[in-house]
């Protein structure tokens, strides 16, 4: 599947079939066992890319590729940031901007689109939290490129790691396919993801982070630096 149309799929998920279940679960609202383990999860991951970042982030230009409904945006603007924070929904970027607390308007732009798009300019850093699994190989590369050629500093991001579980997940989900379940996450191993991105110029660039797993949700951080 080519990255458009991975990304329509994302988008169709995102802005249509999932969009109460994501706004509960980024919200204190009462979520199923399986979705609290998600919801511990991703808190974890986002404490664990914020602490990479540092507390000060003042005068940095950052992109929040993949916002959602906007808990990384507003941590990051909190942090002194300049926020460019994009998402192919247009109802998530709008729970998004409702919940953002009014101190941090002025710190914060909005976009509903593509988090490539070269029209979002420059930045020092790049954030892409669980926005980049659904994609292949080459299109996350071809992604970490087109973002590298426009980042001064970091991008940190995630990829679904390829243990036992998520490939047998995986598996399952190609032999049963589903019209309406969630776009299906690609596994990634860091070694083979870093030599693909040695392949395309950007050799012992990358660095594996911190893997948090906490019931069904299992995500690898990793760091491309600049």
């Amino acid at each position: 599947m080519t990255y458009e149309a991975t990304r329509a799929r994302v988008e169709t998920y995102f802005d249509h079939s999932a969009t109460e279940v994501w706004a509960r679960l980024t919200s204190d609202a009462p979520v199923s066992r399986i979705r609290r383990t998600v919801r511990a999860g991703r808190t974890a991951m986002r404490a664990a890319i914020l602490a990479r970042l540092g507390d000060d982030l003042s005068g940095c230009r950052v992109l929040d590729a993949g916002c959602g409904a906007g808990q990384m945006t507003a941590e990051l603007a909190a942090r002194g940031a300049d926020v460019v924070a994009v998402d192919i929904s247009p109802s998530l970027v709008d729970i998004a901007q409702r919940r953002l607390p009014s101190r941090l308007d002025a710190r914060v732009n909005f976009h509903t689109g593509d988090m490539l798009d070269p029209e979002l300019g420059h930045f020092d850093h790049v954030v892409a939290m669980d926005s980049l699994i659904y994609y292949t190989r080459p299109d996350l590369v071809n992604a970490l490129n087109r973002l590298g050629d426009r980042t001064a500093g970091r991008i940190i991001f995630t990829v679904a790691p390829r243990t036992p579980l998520l490939m047998a997940m995986w598996r399952v989900g190609q032999v049963f396919p589903r019209a309406d379940r969630s776009p299906t996450m690609v596994p990634h191993a860091p070694r083979q993801l870093s030599r693909a991105l040695a392949v395309a110029g950007m050799a012992d660039r990358l660095t594996p982070l911190r893997r948090i797993s906490r019931g069904f949700y299992i995500s690898q951080a990793m760091e491309l630096a600049p």
